[in-house]
């Protein structure tokens, strides 16, 4: 099945509807648990990435309490977020995952690590930031400001968000942008609420400002991922994590920003998969 016509799942945990989406089931040991970025819910991963990674593996997408339609409410610390997602994968009766994070996704797999190390066996980390990252504190800031241009350009934000700003990059978020625009409104989620995104935000300055990491926690074989030129999340930390991760290795993509996942889903799909299966 596509993810592009897969529907919501939902789990009650501690009392709330959680919802989740699922693909690929059966075709790997462990399941790959995925987790999005600010602002997202389950409609705002690249339905071709899912399709090509849930070929080989088992795939399960999240909405935390207070995003899409599950209920409950947004955490207010990274930590937080990351003891509601433990929670959540307890509940869907996993005690080991790989795991992947996108952007404040990524900060929230961080944290996962350091609360239970034990549950995740391969890390995957695309277009984030380690705890007290360079300009973390910034993604504020800089996503009003795309939001702003997006809004002016009457273009959806996540063309300037998460694509380089020349008409190459134009022609890249617009592929994906269309992949996404296929679902019908029959198997879409709910929208992100404002307090919820407000919340986030607020979260992830709270991160960025918060001390510097050493990463020493992280043992699990670690792939990190990343565009040449991202201004979301500065593509030097991508750099710094794999400096600090012991058992990492970092790919770089060209002419590629914050989105380089979507934009290469054909070769990150590969890529990940070789990962998983080493």
């Amino acid at each position: 099945m596509s993810y592009i016509t897969t529907k919501n799942s939902y789990i009650t945990v501690n009392g709330n509807q959680i919802a989740y989406r699922e693909v690929g089931k059966g075709k790997s040991d462990l399941p790959l648990v995925m987790l999005v970025h600010l602002a997202a819910t389950l409609d705002n991963w690249d339905p071709k990435l899912l399709d090509l990674i849930s070929e080989k593996h088992h795939v399960i997408v999240l909405d935390l309490p207070g995003v899409g339609a599950s209920e409950g409410k947004v955490a207010d610390t990274i930590p937080g977020m990351a003891v509601q997602t433990i929670e959540i994968i307890r509940a869907l009766g996993y005690d080991k995952i790989n795991l992947l994070g996108l952007s404040m996704g990524g900060m929230i797999a961080q944290e996962i690590i350091r609360a239970n190390n034990q549950l995740v066996h391969r890390l995957i980390l695309a277009g984030t930031a380690p705890r007290g990252g360079m300009e973390v504190d910034k993604v504020t800031g800089k996503t009003f400001k795309f939001m702003i241009k997006a809004a002016i350009k009457k273009v959806d934000p996540k063309r300037y968000i998460f694509y380089n700003h020349d008409e190459e990059g134009g022609r890249e978020a617009e592929k994906v942008l269309n992949r996404m625009g296929e679902r019908s409104k029959a198997f879409t989620d709910k929208e992100m609420n404002v307090p919820g995104f407000l919340t986030q935000l607020k979260a992830i300055k709270r991160w960025g400002k918060s001390e510097k990491d050493d990463l020493q926690y992280i043992t699990q074989p670690t792939l990190i991922v990343n565009g040449d030129h991202d201004m979301q999340v500065p593509t030097v930390n991508s750099y710094h994590m794999n400096d600090k991760i012991t058992d990492s290795s970092v790919i770089i993509y060209p002419n590629a920003g914050h989105g380089s996942i979507f934009q290469y889903a054909e070769v990150f799909s590969q890529e990940l998969i070789n990962f998983l299966g080493e």
